[in-house]
C-alpha cells in the first residue's frame, strides 16, 4: 500500500477548526472487493481552496460526490459542522445539502431557463414550493442574483437562455448558482476540464476569490497540476484510491507527481 510522503500537512493542526471537513475511513466500492476509495482519512480546512489532483479513475470525483451524498459511501464518516453526512437521510440530508454548493463539470444548468432563473434555482431549498412554481422569489434573492452576475463577470446576462451561453459563461452561472445557496462549503468537480486555458484560469480565479472573500472551504477536483499549484492553498494528491500527498503547493515536487501519476514519463 502506498503511503503519503513525509512532511505533508499535519491533521492535528486542523482538527480543532469547527468548520473543517473530516473524512474518516471513507470507502466506496461500486463492485464488492474493488474499492474506488480505500479508507480515506483526511481533514480538509475550514477555509481556502483545496485542489484534489490525480489520474483518471483514482477516485477524485467519487470523493467529491461522497461528501454531498450524490454517491453513497460504502463505509466511513463524512463529518461537517457537527454532523456525519454519510448517515443522513430524508429531510436531514436535504437540509445538509442546502449548505453544500456544487459546481459540475458539465454545468448542470436547465438549458431552457434564463440565467436569472438558473441562479434562483439555488434558492429552491429555502422558499415554499408554491413560490418556486410561480417564480415568486423574494426581492432580496433577486437583488443578490444580480450582484452575483456582476461578480462573475456576466452583467446584462440575466435574461439570456442558458443554451445560448458559451462553456465558460455556463460555468460562471454554475458558480453563481452555487453561491446563491449561501453555502458553508463549495465542491467543484472538474470545473475547468471542458474549457480553454484562458477561461480555465478565469474560473479558478472566481472560485479562489469566493473562497477568500466568504471564508469558506472550496474543494476542487482538477486535472491541471499547474492550475492547482497556482490557485490552491493546499493540494491533495490521490492514486489508486489513496491519498499519497497532502500539503502546500510549494512542497509538491516531481517525485510526488511521479508517485501520484506513475512512472518517469507522467508529463508526456
Amino acid at each position: 500500500m502506498m503511503q503519503a510522503f513525509e512532511g505533508t500537512t499535519s491533521k492535528g493542526e486542523r482538527a480543532g477548526d469547527p468548520r473543517a471537513l473530516v473524512l474518516r475511513g471513507l470507502t466506496k466500492e461500486y463492485r464488492k472487493g474493488s474499492p474506488v476509495l480505500n479508507g480515506i482519512d483526511l481533514v480538509l480546512p475550514g477555509s481556502g481552496l483545496t485542489a484534489i489532483i490525480g489520474p483518471s479513475g483514482t477516485g477524485k470525483s467519487t470523493l467529491i460526490r461522497c461528501i454531498n451524498r450524490l454517491v453513497q459511501p460504502t463505509s466511513g464518516e463524512v463529518l461537517f459542522r457537527g454532523q456525519d453526512l454519510a448517515k443522513l437521510s430524508g429531510r436531514a440530508l436535504r437540509n445538509a445539502r442546502r449548505r453544500i454548493g456544487m459546481v459540475f463539470q458539465e454545468y448542470n444548468l436547465v438549458e431552457r431557463l434564463t440565467v436569472m432563473e438558473n441562479l434562483l434555482c439555488g434558492r429552491l431549498g429555502y422558499v415554499p414550493a408554491w413560490r418556486a412554481w410561480l417564480r415568486k422569489f423574494p426581492a432580496r434573492d433577486i437583488e443578490r442574483a444580480f450582484d452575483l452576475l456582476e461578480a462573475v463577470g456576466l452583467p446584462g446576462f440575466a435574461t439570456r437562455r442558458a443554451d445560448a451561453l458559451s462553456g465558460g459563461q455556463r460555468q460562471r452561472v454554475g458558480i453563481a448558482r452555487a453561491i446563491m445557496q449561501e453555502p458553508e462549503i463549495i465542491l467543484a468537480d472538474e470545473p475547468t476540464s471542458s474549457l480553454d486555458p484562458k477561461t480555465s484560469v478565469e474560473i479558478m480565479e472566481i472560485l479562489s476569490k469566493f473562497a477568500a472573500e466568504r471564508a469558506i472551504p472550496v474543494i476542487v477536483n482538477i486535472h491541471n497540476v499547474e492550475l492547482a499549484r497556482r490557485f490552491a492553498s493546499r493540494i491533495v494528491g490521490m492514486s489508486g484510491g489513496l491519498v499519497v500527498y497532502d500539503g502546500p503547493p510549494q512542497q509538491l515536487t516531481d517525485a510526488h507527481l511521479k508517485q501520484i501519476y506513475g512512472g518517469e514519463n507522467w508529463m508526456e
